[in-house]
């Protein structure tokens, strides 16, 4: 008798145990009809008193894509160990919606593609919050058409751009409902700049009364003439200014990110400014001084994603698929293991597709082995694939040089990745040999001397993990780190000592 998928039963074994249902069931529908008429007749009582055949139990939980189910109750077999009609159709229709083959070139296309960095999804899902603060801000200041500024902060891949992007959108249909002129917006990256004030010639550009601005001055100084006095219109346009990767604006002066903030306390300033950086930190560096120019921006911070937010995002973005391509395992230990790394979605969607990519080749592999053999059907993401895709993208060369260290170097690339999450990137051997006595004593560990620390430093800058100056006094060397510190956290986190460390 083939195996019937009961409701702890995995999506594979429901999956082809319905198939094999399907076709017994085919065969014998003649005995079924005749088999369920004598049970009407004779034992009505007992079927009334039965659990109803059409109920269906509820999907399994967490799967991407939701798998009808039956319990044991539901499940009726004929002498010959076929299913009952209803559950026959119930399996027809999850045979028509869920075949999945992993050789088909159009399927994998769209897998992928779903699961592509920039495949900017309908909704923004577990960013509800921060954008709904951003959108409320941004509508305040159209109603009152009033200047103002705002910092959003946050480690790289936790959905900043693309909230941002959303929140563009929803300004430019809201002004559109409220019977407000549609807000101007210029989009700057400022990675592409060429020049750190190439952003205020931008800005000048999209102005429609800095369009028709002449003169010698630089774009800043029209711009700044420009919000000082009345513009002709009674009803000018609002400018929402977002600068993605605005810590690229820092200059030695940092004149240009003082001068950007200052534009929306100009008098007849139309800007509503928003900064996007993955520094967490920028914010406490620059608040002092833009406090004391009466610019200080309002600041929402974007926290890394959860093991949960991360899974959810997958499942959303899978959820549209006609078929089932990844185990809801295979899904969970991805989720689990990039949220404890690093957080980043970016990263998450390039293990999946790297996953994909893997059963791609395996599945190619056994046609080629057995070209005459049967071909194997639902062949999906197991956590097989998942956990070589995992170990291909945090792998690294720089991974495997951290673990192999000895264990007073590994303390010092610990003490190197605590120093550097502030706002120094660099510090002097003296400062991180603090850090480092503190980590030992913490623990008992009998440190090592002056001397023998500044050699380990040299040693792990020979390595490319450190990275030191040259100075007269050893102690006054400047330190910094070249490695990421995601690299340095899931090489040592398996070690409870230095996972505490890392807290």
């Amino acid at each position: 008798m083939p195996a019937i998928a009961g409701p702890s039963s995995s999506p594979q074994k429901h999956v082809v145990g319905s198939r094999l249902e399907v076709t017994g069931g085919l065969r014998s529908a003649e005995v079924n009809t005749c088999r369920k008429r004598k049970l009407r007749s004779d034992s009505a009582a007992e079927v009334s008193s039965s659990t109803p055949v059409n109920s269906i139990s509820t999907p399994m939980k967490r799967c991407a894509v939701p798998i009808p189910k039956t319990s044991d109750e539901e499940i009726k077999e004929d002498s010959n160990g076929n299913l009952a009609n209803p559950v026959i159709s119930a399996a027809k229709n999850l045979d028509v919606e869920s075949k999945w083959n992993p050789r088909d070139e159009e399927q994998m296309k769209a897998v992928k593609e779903a699961l592509h960095v920039s495949k900017a999804p309908s909704t923004v899902v577990c960013r509800e919050d921060e954008q709904r603060r951003v959108s409320e801000f941004v509508k305040s200041c159209m109603e009152q058409n009033k200047a103002g500024s705002l910092y959003i902060c946050g480690c790289p891949g936790t959905g900043k751009s693309l909230s941002m992007e959303k929140v563009r959108q929803q300004a430019e249909d809201w002004a559109k409902q409220a019977g407000l002129p549609c807000p101007e917006t210029v989009s700057v990256n400022c990675t592409s700049l060429t020049k750190t004030t190439d952003i205020f010639s931008k800005i000048l550009g999209k102005n429609e009364f800095g369009r028709k601005a002449n003169g010698s001055s630089s774009p800043l100084q029209k711009l700044q003439s420009l919000f000082s006095q009345k513009q002709q219109q009674s009803s000018s346009k609002m400018m929402i200014i977002i600068a993605d990767e605005m810590d690229y604006l820092i200059t030695r002066d940092r004149g240009v990110l003082h001068e950007l903030f200052m534009l929306t306390t100009l008098p007849f300033s139309s800007c509503i400014l928003i900064g996007v950086a993955n520094a967490i930190d920028l914010a406490d560096r620059f608040l002092p001084k833009l406090k004391s120019l009466n610019c200080k921006p309002l600041v929402v911070t974007f926290r890394a994603y959860s093991k949960e937010q991360i899974l959810r995002i997958l499942q959303e973005r899978l959820v549209g698929l006609p078929y089932v391509a990844f185990q809801s395992n295979a899904l969970e230990i991805c989720a689990r293991k990039v949220s404890a790394a690093s957080g980043d979605m970016r990263k998450a969607l390039c293990v999946c597709r790297s996953a994909l990519e893997i059963l791609g080749i395996e599945a190619k592999g056994s046609i080629d082995q057995q070209p005459q053999g049967p071909v194997q059907e639902y062949e999906v993401v197991k956590m097989d694939h998942m956990l070589a895709a995992l170990s291909k993208t945090f792998k690294s060369p720089v991974v495997d040089t951290i673990q192999s260290l000895p264990q007073h170097q590994q303390i010092i690339v610990c003490s190197a990745a605590k120093a550097f999450r502030g706002s120094k990137k660099d510090r002097t051997i003296a400062e991180l040999n603090k850090l480092y006595l503190a980590i030992c004593k913490s623990s008992t560990i009998t440190p090592a001397g002056i001397t023998e620390f500044t050699n380990m430093c040299t040693v792990l800058n020979d390595q490319g993990i450190l990275k030191l100056s040259q100075a007269r006094d050893d102690k006054l060397r400047r330190v910094s780190l070249r490695v990421d510190e995601a690299d340095i956290t899931f090489a040592l986190k398996e070690i409870r000592f230095f996972r505490n460390c890392l807290i």
